[in-house]
Formats: structure tokens, sequence, C-alpha cells
């Protein structure tokens, strides 16, 4: 029987999918009103996945004024979500590393010819 590393009344870590916004005190480029923050952070639970990228962000600096949370893997594909395969691999990679990943982010303008 294999052993795990993991006490049995442990959950397991899952990777939550965390839209991210900030505000313009984040030194964003000249013009932008805000940012968005797409990532990826693993946690026990979603409560936990979404304090330890505040965490990370405030570390670096970065104040988040909202979190988002859009679920697992699990939750997103049972929620008809189209996860592709980059995603997917990202998650894995936040997982294995227990790292927080940032795949996106957008700077948000007043100007309607970014839209």
């Amino acid at each position: 029987m294999p052993k795990s590393d993991r006490p049995a009344d442990k959950p397991a870590e899952q990777v939550y999918t965390l839209l991210v916004e900030l505000g313009v005190s984040d030194d964003l480029p000249k013009g932008a009103t805000g940012a968005g923050l797409l990532l990826y952070a693993p946690g026990v639970d979603e409560a936990s996945a979404v304090r330890d990228a505040v965490a990370v962000l405030k570390q670096a600096d970065v104040k988040p004024l909202d979190v988002t949370s859009y679920g697992t893997l699990a939750e997103r594909l049972a929620a008809g979500d189209n996860v592709p395969s980059e995603e997917q691999e990202l998650m894995a990679r936040a997982l294995a590393e227990n790292a927080v990943i940032v795949a996106q982010k957008t700077w948000f303008t007043d100007d309607a010819a970014d839209d």
C-alpha cells in the first residue's frame, strides 16, 4: 500500500481558478484604470487558495481589490467550461510546485478604443 505524505484527516489540495481585480494604486501602465489577473492557486479549499494568492500578491506589493473564484478544474468542467490543455497544464504546475501561477493579465482603461 503506497504511503501518503498527507495525514488521513487532511484533505488533498486542489487548484482554484481565480480572477483578481487590481486598482489604480498598483503601479499600472499610464492610462490604465485597473487590471485583472487570472491565476491558478492551490489550496485545501477555496478560502485557503484565495488567502494564499492574496498573500503572494501582497508580497509583490500588489493590493487586490476583489477576488472571484471560478472553482476547481472538476467544478469548471462540471459547469460546462471549456478548459484548454494549456490551462490544465498550468493548473497541474501550480499544484506540483505549490505555487500561485499568473496565467493572464489585462489592463483596464476608460478609452473606448481599447474595448
